[in-house]
């Protein structure tokens, strides 16, 4: 089992640009994985780990409702957003600027084949990460994510998560909102849940924080708890 990991730091790209190279890193380990059992070798497949920020885009889940965007066309345009229809799970959220993305492109025979670990091993590293800031993030019982305040008026999600697999390889992944402008968030129903707030590290503690400094964080307890030999 290959437990390194390929970090590609994209910076600021498109978002349809991102998916399309997304699925085809998806796609060429899925053929790996059938070549390796239709002609019975054993070539480590690869894992990626993709970091990228994308302009200001809207983006619906499969199972997503089209009413939770609350701007027609030429509303985007105002905004500067773009709007895509997509294949992962969950419903409708929002990337931009001051946003961390994270998209790990796992074969998850290299390390586990459980779904629901792999979504609570992220919400975990995100967990970790924000607690070194003094941000006591949990999880929603149902609402996959990470969450400030549940089980209080005052609930408020600071990191969205949505994924597709496919032969046991992952795509999609979170966002984390650190600098984030949530005034794009009043525009939809964040992840198809009324009457919860959207939150942002800067809007918790008050101050702007060093993006790379909150990536690192996140690569440290994603290697601890994924097992990573290596980011390379």
């Amino acid at each position: 089992m290959n437990k390194k990991v390929d970090l590609i730091e994209l910076n600021q790209k498109d978002y349809k640009e991102t998916w399309d190279f997304q699925t085809e890193l998806l796609q060429s380990i899925v053929d790996l994985k059938i070549k390796n059992r239709r002609e019975g070798t054993e070539i480590a497949t690869p894992n990626y780990f993709l970091y990228v920020e994308h302009p200001h885009v809207y983006t619906l889940g499969k199972s997503g409702d089209m009413a939770h965007l609350l701007l027609n066309e030429d509303q985007l345009k105002e905004k500067g957003a773009t709007f895509y229809k997509i294949n992962r799970g969950g419903d409708i959220t929002y990337h931009g600027p001051g946003q961390i993305v994270g998209y790990p492109i796992l074969d998850l025979e290299n390390f586990f084949t459980d779904i629901h670990k792999y979504l609570r091993l992220l919400e975990e590293a995100i967990i970790k990460t924000i607690a070194e800031y003094g941000l006591e993030g949990e999880r929603s019982e149902g609402e996959t994510g990470v969450w400030l305040g549940v089980g209080t008026p005052f609930a408020r999600k600071i990191c969205a998560m949505g994924i597709r697999t496919s032969r046991w390889v992952t795509m999609h992944g979170f966002a984390l909102n650190v600098n984030t402008d949530l005034g794009y968030f009043d525009n939809i129903v964040p992840c198809g849940i009324r009457g919860k707030a959207v939150t942002s590290m800067e809007a918790e503690l008050g101050k702007k924080l060093p993006m790379a400094e909150v990536k690192e964080k996140i690569l440290h307890h994603f290697k601890n708890l994924f097992e990573v030999e290596a980011f390379i």
